[in-house]
C-alpha cells in the first residue's frame, strides 16, 4: 500500500485548534491536576498506616494527570509543527503551560510529603504493593527535593516560570514563525520557511548552498538582538533558580535529569577530543572530493556524488528501505514501523509553514507516537526517519511498564534512536549496488558521526560557555557569535573555511526549557548504541529480547547501571569510550580506502 505522507492526529481529538474534543478534554485535566493538587495540599505526613493509602492515591492521580498532561502536549506540539501560522495552537500551549505550572506545583508539594515521612516507614512502605515497582523513581523523587527549596519558594519558581521562563522559549518560537528566507530558483523568488531553507544545504549545487547560506545567516542575523535577548533571559532566570537552591555546577541538573555522573560525561568528553584527527581528516578529503580547498559550513551536508539513485529516494522508497533492514533485526520491530507508516504516524510532506526539524512525540492515554519531519528524499532525511522512529519504538517496548517507569532520560532516548539509524545506515552501506552507492551512503554515515562528536561537542562547549559568561550579566549577540565561532572552531579541529556564527539564534535546542543542555545526550546516545549494537551484530534477531529488556529499563535506571547490567561495562571509564569512538571511526579508514582513486584521477 501507498503511505500517507501526513499524520494523522483526528484520531485523537477531531478539528485540530478548534477541537471541541480537545476542549473537553482539557477540562478533564484541569480537575485531575485539582484532585491531585487538593489531596497533596491537605496530606498532613505521620509517618502512620494512613500515609501509605495517601501515598498509593496520590500516585494513582500523579499517573492520571501525567499521562494527560503528555496527550495533551503531544497534541499541541503537533499543531504547532504541522502550521507555524496556527495562531490558536498558540493560545492553546499557553493554557497547557499554566496547568503543567499547577501540576508542577502539586509535584513540588508531593515530593516534599516524600521527604517529610520517615525514612524507616518510607522505605517499608516501597517493599510493598503497589508501591513495590515504583521504588526507583520514588526515591528518585525525594533524593532530588532533598536539594530543591520549600515548598512555597519552589511554587512561585513555577509559577513564575509560566511567563519568565517558558515565556521565553514560546517567544522564540513565535519568532521563529515569522522568518522567511528569500531565494531565487528558476528565475523566481521565493519566500522558504525555515524548515525549506535547511533542506537547500544538501543540495548538490555548491552555488544553490553558498547563496541560501548567506540569505540563512542574514535572515538569523536580522533577528540576532531579539533573539539574544530571548536567550539570555532564559539562561538568566535557570541562573538564579541555582544559585537560590545553591548549585553552582550548571551541569548539576541536566546529569540529574539524564540520571548520569559527572565523571561519565567528562570521560566521554575527554576521550572524543582526543580523538578528533581522523575526522578532521574526513573534513579535508570531502573537500578534495567537491573540489575545495576547505569545507565551508554550508559544504558539509553537500552530497560527493550526483547520481540520481543515491541522492533522491521516494517517501514510499524510504519507507519500504528501512523496513527492510529493521526486518533484518528485529520482527517486531519491523511490524511496529509498519504500523507506523499504514497508520498515519508520520508527517512527512514537504510544504510551507512547517516547524524546521524532526521529533518524535508520544500519546501515553491512546498508546501512540507521532513523528514529525519534513521528507525530501536525501540519505539524511531517511536518517532523520530511521531516527524518530527509533524513539517511537522505544515507547512501544515500555508498553507493559507501570507509566510512572516509562519517564526514560534523554540521553537513553538517544540510544534507542541512534540504533534504529545505526541498523539502516549500516546495512545499506553493505548491501550498496555500486561503489558509487557505497561511498555515497557510507559518508552519509560518517556525517551522522561528525555530527555527534563534532557539532554536538561545538554545542556543549558554546553553552558552557555562555552560561558561565551570564552569571557574569547580559551576553551580547557579538559576543554570542564569538562563543560560537570559538566553539566550532574548537570542535571542528580548525577544519573549515567558514563557521556558522548565528548557530545560537538558528537551532531550537538552546530554547527548549523542559531539558537544560539539550546537547550532550545526543552524543552519549550515539556512542551507547554502538555497544548495543555491537552485540546486536554477534548474536543476530536473537539479541531482540535482550534489546526490548534493555529499554524497559531506561526509565528505572541509572546509564551506569543500566551499562553494567545488560552490556557488562563500565562507562565512567574512559576504556568504554576508547572502544566506542573508536569503532566509529573505523568507517572513515573505509571511505579513504574507496575514494583514494577518486582524489588521484583529480
Amino acid at each position: 500500500m501507498a503511505y500517507p505522507l501526513t499524520w494523522d492526529i483526528d484520531v485523537f481529538f477531531k478539528g485540530g485548534s478548534a477541537s471541541q474534543e480537545f476542549a473537553a478534554f482539557l477540562d478533564q485535566l484541569r480537575i485531575d491536576v485539582g484532585e491531585f493538587d487538593t489531596l497533596v495540599s491537605g496530606w498532613k505526613v505521620k509517618s502512620v498506616e494512613q500515609d501509605q493509602h495517601l501515598l498509593e492515591s496520590a500516585m494513582e492521580l500523579f499517573e492520571q494527570s501525567g499521562k494527560k498532561m503528555r496527550q495533551a502536549g503531544a497534541f499541541v506540539s503537533c499543531l504547532e509543527a504541522q502550521d507555524v501560522k496556527d495562531k490558536k495552537a498558540n493560545e492553546l500551549r499557553g493554557q497547557i503551560t499554566k496547568q503543567s505550572a499547577i501540576f508542577q506545583n502539586a509535584l513540588t508539594k508531593f515530593d516534599q510529603k516524600l521527604v517529610a515521612l520517615d525514612e524507616e516507614f518510607f522505605q517499608n512502605v516501597l517493599k510493598k504493593e503497589p508501591l513495590k515497582e515504583l521504588k526507583y523513581i520514588l526515591n528518585e523523587r525525594r533524593e532530588r527535593a532533598m536539594e530543591k527549596l520549600s515548598v512555597e519558594e519552589e511554587s512561585l519558581i513555577n509559577a513564575l516560570a509560566v511567563d519568565g521562563y517558558h515565556g521565553w522559549s514560546q517567544l522564540y518560537d513565535t519568532i521563529v514563525s515569522t522568518i522567511h528566507i528569500p531565494f531565487e530558483e528558476n528565475g523566481k523568488m521565493k519566500q522558504l520557511s525555515v524548515g525549506q531553507a535547511a533542506n537547500k544545504f544538501s543540495d548538490p549545487n555548491q552555488d544553490v548552498r553558498k547563496r541560501i547560506f548567506a540569505a540563512w545567516e542574514h535572515a538569523w542575523e536580522e533577528h540576532s538582538e531579539i533573539l539574544a535577548k530571548a536567550l539570555n533571559h532564559l539562561a538568566g532566570f535557570r541562573l538564579s533558580v541555582y544559585e537560590k537552591r545553591g548549585w553552582k555546577d550548571v551541569h548539576k541538573e541536566p546529569l540529574e535529569i539524564n540520571r548520569m555522573s559527572k565523571e561519565t560525561l567528562d570521560s566521554m568528553w575527554s576521550v572524543i577530543a582526543e580523538h578528533k584527527e581522523p575526522l578532521v581528516r574526513f573534513l579535508k578529503r570531502k573537500a578534495e572530493l567537491l573540489g575545495v580547498e576547505k569545507l565551508s559550513w554550508s559544504d558539509m551536508d553537500a552530497p560527493i556524488t550526483t547520481s540520481a539513485e543515491t541522492s533522491v529516494m521516494s517517501y514510499q522508497e524510504g519507507a519500504e528501505f528501512i523496513l527492510k533492514h529493521f526486518g533484518k533485526f528485529s520482527s517486531e520491530l519491523e511490524g511496529f514501523t509498519k504500523k507506523a507508516f499504514e497508520e498515519g504516524w508520520i508527517e512527512a510532506e514537504d510544504r510551507p509553514n512547517k516547524r524546521p526539524g524532526g521529533f518524535c512525540t508520544g500519546f501515553p492515554v491512546s498508546g501512540q507516537s507521532r513523528i514529525f519531519m519534513t521528507y525530501s528524499g536525501t540519505p539524511s532525511n531517511i536518517s532523520t526517519l530511521a531516527h524518530e522512529l527509533g524513539h517511537a519504538f522505544h515507547s512501544y517496548a515500555l508498553k507493559d511498564t507501570h507509566t510512572l517507569n516509562r519517564a526514560y532520560a534523554m540521553n537513553v532516548a538517544e540510544t534507542a534512536s541512534t540504533f534504529a539509524e545505526m541498523i539502516v545506515a549500516d546495512a545499506s552501506v553493505k548491501e550498496a549496488k555500486s561503489e558509487e552507492e557505497r561511498i555515497s551512503l557510507l559518508e552519509d554515515k560518517i556525517q551522522r558521526t561528525v555530527a555527534l562528536l563534532m557539532n554536538i561537542h561545538a554545542r556543549f562547549l558554546f553553552e558552557t560557555r555562555f552560561y558561565e559568561e551570564r552569571k557574569q550579566g547580559m551576553v551580547s549577540s557579538a559576543k554570542l557569535n564569538d562563543l560560537m565561532i570559538d566553539a566550532q572552531k574548537e570542535a571542528y579541529g580548525e577544519a573549515l573555511s567558514e563557521y556558522h556564527p548565528t548557530f545560537w539564534a538558528s537551532k531550537l535546542h538552546f530554547y527548549i526549557t523542559s531539558v537544560p543542555f539539550y546537547n550532550f545526550p545526543y552524543t552519549f546516545g550515539y556512542l551507547f548504541s554502538l555497544g548495543i549494537y555491537a552485540k546486536a551484530q554477534k548474536e543476530g534477531k536473537g539479541f531482540e529480547e535482550k534489546y526490548i529488556a534493555l529499554l524497559k529499563d531506561t526509565g528505572s535506571m541509572r546509564v551506569e547501571e543500566l551499562a553494567s547490567k545488560h552490556l557488562g561495562v563500565d562507562i565512567a571509564r574512559r576504556e568504554f569510550w576508547k572502544d566506542a569512538v573508536g569503532t566509529c571511526l573505523k568507517d572513515i579508514e573505509e571511505f579513504f580506502e574507496l575514494t583514494d582513486p577518486l582524489v588521484k584521477q583529480a
